[in-house]
């Protein structure tokens, strides 16, 4: 059994301030300048010493290119902070409400952002496709949990309802009495993240993964409870296939007879090692945190 890791990646990036209008749609954003947010002392203050060995610098990995509409769900996340403005994912619930990880929009105890954009229906984000809706958010639209590894989650409420199309549609999400843990079953992570641990840039294309769920008494040889509980679901890293910095906060599907894919988790941390290096990732267990969601949003 292999001892505990200790090094943990939260998975997002930092990016540059951007024009738009403060509420309903943007046109414009500007995508020229991007460095990692683990740069920045305030994305690792919120981590405990022994987390903070390996600040290295780091989409998802060793995936696949989707193509236009395959994962409708997905949303680029841009929160925006008195010293830039973030990547991260998101998921959409409902026409107003978006799920992302909590550490995407808080930037340490109490300091929220000061809004953002979520960009739904994006293939290439970097152009302002049209089948693309990019819809500001306030900071008094945040709702989140107490940041720390086992709360990573949050609801935004949007400054105007996206229209569901061919490109933008909700996901499903488990029902209340659902206590299947999903282990076994093959999950799909998405997101704009980047590809490997060498890459200096994030994907403008959506990328995708997959790999089995693992039982989280298997996931364990890898993780120490202290970071690892019920409110967590882990994929397996096998082949180098994980989340990467920028992919925070995005959905982890499986694949349902009939119904279509499922979310049951949202990503939320890796291996600071790297992202290649083989070690499972860590998301939000969307049934743990079903009746939260349904509390904080109009799901």
């Amino acid at each position: 059994m292999e001892v505990a890791r200790v090094g943990v990646l939260l998975l997002g990036l930092l990016e540059v301030h951007f024009s738009g209008a403060e509420d309903g749609n943007v046109t414009e954003i500007d995508w020229s300048k991007v460095r990692p947010i683990e740069s920045f002392d305030h994305y690792w203050a919120r981590l405990p010493p022994e987390l903070q060995m390996p600040r290295r610098a780091r989409l998802v990995t060793n995936g696949f290119a989707a193509v236009p509409g395959q994962f409708p769900y997905q949303v680029a996340l841009l929160p925006e902070f008195l010293i830039g403005t973030g990547l991260c994912g998101g998921i959409v619930l409902t026409n107003f409400y978006i799920l992302t990880a909590a550490h995407c929009v808080v930037q340490g105890v109490g300091v929220l952002a000061t809004g953002g954009t979520a960009i739904m229906g994006a293939y290439d984000r970097s152009i302002a496709e049209s089948e693309q809706q990019r819809i500001r958010f306030t900071k008094d639209g945040i709702t989140y949990t107490a940041v720390t590894l086992r709360n990573d989650i949050a609801t935004i409420l949007l400054n105007a309802p996206m229209s569901f199309t061919v490109r933008v549609q909700p996901a499903r999400l488990p029902t209340l009495s659902d206590t299947r843990t999903f282990a076994g079953l093959s999950g799909t992570v998405s997101g704009f993240g980047r590809t490997s641990d060498s890459s200096t840039g994030t994907s403008n294309f959506v990328r995708y993964a997959s790999n089995p769920i693992l039982s989280n008494n298997d996931c364990l040889t890898y993780w120490t409870p202290i970071y690892l509980g019920a409110e967590n679901i882990c994929m397996s890293g096998a082949g180098g296939r994980s989340p990467c910095f920028g992919d925070s906060g995005g959905p982890l599907t499986v694949s349902i007879v009939p119904q279509g894919r499922l979310l049951v988790g949202l990503v939320s941390f890796g291996d600071a090692a790297g992202c290649t290096v083989g070690i499972p990732s860590v998301y939000a267990r969307i049934t743990y945190f079903l009746q939260w969601i349904l509390d904080n949003s109009d799901y």
